[in-house]
C-alpha cells in the first residue's frame, strides 16, 4: 500500500510536492475507505494548471523504469521544471507491505535516466546504485553475486537496479525479501488512465486493446448491459463479426444491429472505457483515473465513485472539477484534497474548524474554506 509520495523539480512542481495518505482522521463514518490507518479512496480537487495531472504523472513515473507496462512517454516531455534551473527531479514512494515500511527513492535527469535509486526497508538501506559512479550494492538475501556494475548489462546505464534484483536475484524467503517482492509487484499492478473516449493509459498492461472487444473477450456483454442500464442507458447488446473481429451491437426491433461505437454518445463511450478498466481494477494495486467525470451527469459521477469505493484492495485517486461530489455522504473531509500552489493537502488538514458529518463541505468548499 502506498503510505505517501512526494516529488521536487517536476514539471510545474517547482518544490516538493507530498502526498499523504497515512494519516487519516479519526472519522467514524465512511471507514471503509481506511485500511491499516492508510485512505484507499480519495478525490484530487485544483483549478485548470495546478497540477492534477501532472501529480498522476509524477506518481507513474516509477513504472517507466521499473516495469515493461505500457507507458504515455509523451506525457513526459518538459520533464523538469522550467524555473528550477534544476537537472535532477528527485522523487519518494514510501510503501507498507505485511507490516514492514519500504521507501523508494531515487533522481533523474530525463524520463528513462536514473542518476541514482535506493530501497529501504524499515530503515535499512538494502540497495542502492549510483549510476554517475557506476557502483553500488545490494544487501537482500540472495543478490551476494549479483554484480550491479557489471559492464556486461544490456543498457547498463539504463536499467534499474532494482528491476535487474527482480528479474535475476534467487531471493531467499525472508520477511525483507517478501517486502520487497511485495513492492515491485504493487508497482507492477498500478493504473493511470483517463476516462475519455480514447483508451489510453499507462501501468498494469501492455498494449491497446478496443475497450468494446475487451469487455466482449472477458464475457462481461450482459453484465456491461446492465451497467449501462443501472445508469438509464438501456441497450441490448451483442457481440458480431466486424472485418473479422469480434464487435459489440446494440440491437433494435426491425433495423439491422449497428455498432456501440456509432451510436453511443461521448458520455457513453467514456462509461464503456470506464466499466472496461473497472472490470479489471481489483487485481490493480493502485489507480488514479484523471479528469474521471468529464462527460458524466453529477448524479452518474457519483454512482461511480460509490462503485470504487467497493474495491477494497485497491487504493484510487480520482481528479476532477466537480464540487457535487464533496459530500460527507460519500466519502469524508480526509479523502478530499486540493492541490494549489505546490501544495497538496486534504480538507480536515486545511481548515482550522474541527469538521464533522454534519457540515456541509461543498458549501464550506466553495466559500473558500480550504483556500488556505
Amino acid at each position: 500500500m502506498l503510505r505517501k509520495f512526494s516529488v521536487k523539480n517536476f514539471k510545474n512542481f517547482n518544490k516538493e510536492v507530498v502526498l499523504q495518505l497515512d494519516h487519516p482522521a479519526n472519522y467514524e463514518f465512511n471507514r471503509e475507505i481506511v485500511r491499516n490507518n492508510c485512505i484507499t479512496k480519495g478525490i484530487v480537487y485544483g483549478i485548470n494548471g495546478s497540477g492534477k495531472s501532472n501529480l498522476a504523472l509524477a506518481i507513474f513515473d516509477i513504472i517507466l523504469h521499473l516495469t515493461d507496462k505500457e507507458r504515455a512517454l509523451d506525457k513526459y516531455q518538459l520533464y523538469q521544471n522550467l524555473a528550477s534551473g534544476k537537472k535532477e527531479v528527485e522523487f519518494e514512494y514510501v510503501f507498507e507491505f505485511g507490516g514492514k515500511e519500504v521507501v523508494y527513492r531515487y533522481t533523474k535527469t530525463a524520463p528513462l535516466t536514473l542518476v541514482c535509486e535506493s530501497v529501504l526497508i524499515d530503515t535499512v538501506e538494502v540497495l542502492h546504485y549510483d549510476y554517475l559512479q557506476k557502483d553500488g550494492f545490494s544487501k537482500l538475501p540472495g543478490t551476494e553475486n549479483l554484480q550491479l556494475s557489471s559492464p556486461s548489462l544490456t543498457g547498463a546505464n539504463q536499467l534499474s537496479r532494482v528491476k535487474f534484483v527482480k528479474s535475476n536475484a534467487l531471493l531467499v524467503d525472508t520477511p525483507e525479501n517478501r517486502a520487497f517482492r511485495s513492492f515491485v509487484d504493487f508497482v507492477d499492478n498500478m493504473l493511470m488512465f483517463y476516462s475519455l473516449t480514447q483508451n489510453r493509459y499507462q501501468g498494469f498492461d501492455v498494449g491497446v486493446d478496443s475497450f468494446t472487444r475487451g469487455i466482449i473477450n472477458a464475457g462481461k456483454i450482459k453484465d456491461f448491459e446492465v451497467f449501462l442500464r443501472n445508469q438509464g442507458i438501456d441497450y441490448t447488446l451483442v457481440s458480431l463479426d466486424l472485418n473479422g473481429q469480434s464487435e459489440l451491437f446494440c440491437q433494435f426491433p426491425d433495423v439491422p444491429p449497428v455498432p456501440f461505437v456509432t451510436i453511443a454518445s461521448t458520455g457513453t463511450l467514456s462509461l464503456a472505457l470506464f466499466y472496461y478498466w473497472y472490470i479489471r481494477m481489483e487485481k490493480a494495486s493502485f489507480v488514479y483515473i484523471d479528469e474521471y467525470d468529464a462527460f458524466y451527469h453529477f448524479e452518474l459521477a457519483q454512482e461511480l465513485v460509490k462503485l470504487v469505493k467497493q474495491l477494497s484492495n485497491t487504493q484510487v485517486l480520482l481528479s476532477t472539477h466537480n464540487t457535487d461530489l464533496i459530500s460527507n455522504d460519500l466519502l469524508r473531509p480526509d479523502a478530499y484534497y486540493i492541490i494549489k500552489d505546490n501544495a497538496i493537502r486534504s480538507f480536515d488538514k486545511i481548515s482550522n474548524k474541527e469538521l464533522r458529518r454534519a457540515h456541509n463541505i461543498q458549501k464550506m468548499y466553495k466559500a473558500g474554506e480550504f483556500d488556505e
